[in-house]
């Protein structure tokens, strides 16, 4: 439960400028699957360890994972 609360209160300081809609979304897709999100964190840590650059890998991860992205969307 705390664990929980901490995850939505820092996802919410990270997408401040995010409209409200969208954060709602994002937040909802990470309770719904966190073992994916917090697979993609670390897969995102690993490229930018690698020397790529934060954007780059995002881009490369969301191709990447695309298929499964969209199922959670609903598309």
């Amino acid at each position: 439960m705390l664990k929980k609360f901490l995850m939505k209160q820092a996802m919410k300081s990270q997408l401040k400028d995010v409209p409200q809609d969208q954060q709602d979304m994002l937040i909802d897709l990470v309770e719904r699957n966190p073992a994916f999100f917090e697979n993609l964190a670390k897969e995102m840590q690993e490229g930018v360890a690698s020397g790529k650059d934060q954007q780059t890998v995002m881009m490369e991860l969301m191709q990447k994972h695309r298929d499964e992205l969209a199922k959670m969307m609903g598309k």
